[in-house]
């Protein structure tokens, strides 16, 4: 049977204190939102997302999925009514979900959806160690749901039940669309609550089940706290992904990932990488503590760092060295090159076998365009050298220290670009007095 997805982001999320939607705050380096919509596109047949007024980013985010506006934010069950339209027709079930419940798994929805062949209507809950102010999940003796009670409503009998509503239901289309529009505000918030439709269900004699799953995945994102253990327990999926795939993390907890990382097997990354979005790491390669990497290709058997900061658009080749303090930004280190030490390569070429000395800097940007600097292989950069783009190193060429490279250096020339020395005999210290 077909299923479609009803998202719902019309959230502020005042509580997060930020002119930026909730749904937008970035886990992991990807939106909430994001999150969710990748993971109920390996499920679901088709998606719809639920926005609130002027949240053109949002609309934006949520595209090429349709999107409908929820003009009057009055409670979630008022919130998913607002799909009925945009699945007008629609022949098979419906969920709803949250677009700040980001950490729900693909394999907790294939359960929410294969759970509908024992029940008209399926909701997720769960056991939270602390039930804060959770909706109460309250069952009969065989266990089937006979109604949920949001907390502000509960009787101290009832909040004593550790079953809590995570807020994600299941259910065909047509019969989710009637008993929403079914539904009342006669409660503390004068909302319309969208698990009231659970009593309407059992009124009608509607089987109710109730699928468990953990709280580390359906906890929502209402602030900042809950937004950093949401962080936290991403990055947690992600350190064990990538042990898992065969990388050794020397200290996992202190590794940042990002939600698309690749990493090959026999990686070793050190304590207090950083990887943003955009990074693939071949085999054998090795990074070492405090580095950053984002938008960043590494091949095999290549060394980062430590303390290196590969930009977006770098591409290590193999077994090439960026060392301590060196930066690259859109820049080819080609195979077996060297750049190990306090160096800044950006918008260059660096051939294969090539040597950059300490203190190399390609000064790429005039103040309105960017250019290029391409080093052919074999080449020596010697310490302290400007590269002054566009400008390009030949094969096998040798910069002497301290140069302000302006001009193209031919293959296998050494070029001397900087002032001559003069000694003057006798005048070190001559008419000054000592220092002691």
């Amino acid at each position: 049977m077909t299923a479609a997805a009803i998202i719902l982001a019309a959230g502020l999320g005042t509580r997060m204190k930020s002119a930026l939607p909730k749904v937008l705050h970035p886990i992991a380096g990807r939106p909430a939102l994001a999150h969710i919509l990748a993971s109920a596109g390996e499920v679901f047949d088709r998606a719809v997302v639920v926005v609130g007024p002027e949240m053109p980013a949002v609309e934006k985010l949520a595209a090429p999925h349709p999107t409908v506006v929820q003009k009057d934010r009055l409670g979630t069950g008022h919130a998913a009514l607002q799909a009925a339209p945009l699945l007008e027709g629609f022949a098979g079930d419906a969920a709803v979900l949250y677009a700040d419940n980001a950490l729900i798994t693909p394999d907790t929805m294939r359960r929410l959806r294969a759970a509908r062949a024992e029940a008209g209507l399926v909701l997720l809950a769960m056991r939270p160690a602390d039930p804060l102010r959770y909706g109460r999940v309250l069952t009969d003796a065989a266990g089937h749901v006979r109604r949920i009670v949001e907390w502000a409503d509960a009787t101290a009998e009832e909040r004593a039940v550790t079953l809590c509503n995570a807020g994600v239901v299941c259910a065909p289309a047509a019969d989710l669309f009637r008993w929403l529009r079914q539904v009342r505000n006669d409660n503390a918030k004068g909302e319309y609550y969208l698990t009231d439709i659970v009593a309407l269900a059992v009124a009608e004699g509607v089987r109710v089940k109730a699928v468990e799953a953990p709280h580390a995945e359906l906890q929502g994102i209402d602030s900042r706290a809950q937004l950093a253990m949401a962080e936290a327990e991403m990055q947690r999926r992600l350190r064990a992904a990538a042990l898992d795939g065969g990388a050794t993390l020397v200290q996992p907890e202190s590794v940042v990932f990002s939600w698309d990382t690749r990493l090959g097997q026999d990686v070793t990354v050190g304590p207090n990488v950083v990887f943003g979005p955009g990074v693939t790491v071949e085999d054998e390669v090795e990074i070492r503590p405090f580095s950053h990497l984002e938008g960043c290709l590494v091949k095999q058997g290549a060394i980062i760092g430590p303390f290196a900061r590969l930009r977006p658009g770098t591409v290590v080749e193999r077994a090439a060295h960026v060392g301590n303090f060196v930066e690259l930004k859109a820049a080819v280190l080609g195979e077996g090159a060297k750049a190990n030490h306090l160096s800044y390569l950006g918008d260059a070429e660096i051939g294969a076998g090539a040597n950059i000395g300490a203190g190399t800097i390609t000064c790429n940007y005039d103040g309105v365009n960017k250019h290029r600097t391409v080093i052919g292989p074999g080449a020596f950069i010697g310490s302290d050298t400007a590269l002054v783009a566009p400008v390009q190193v030949g094969a096998r060429a040798l910069v002497a220290a301290g140069s302000v490279v302006t001009e193209d250096v031919p293959d296998d020339a050494m070029a001397i670009a900087r002032g001559r020395q003069a000694n003057k005999p006798g005048r070190g210290f001559k008419g000054k007095k000592s220092a002691g």
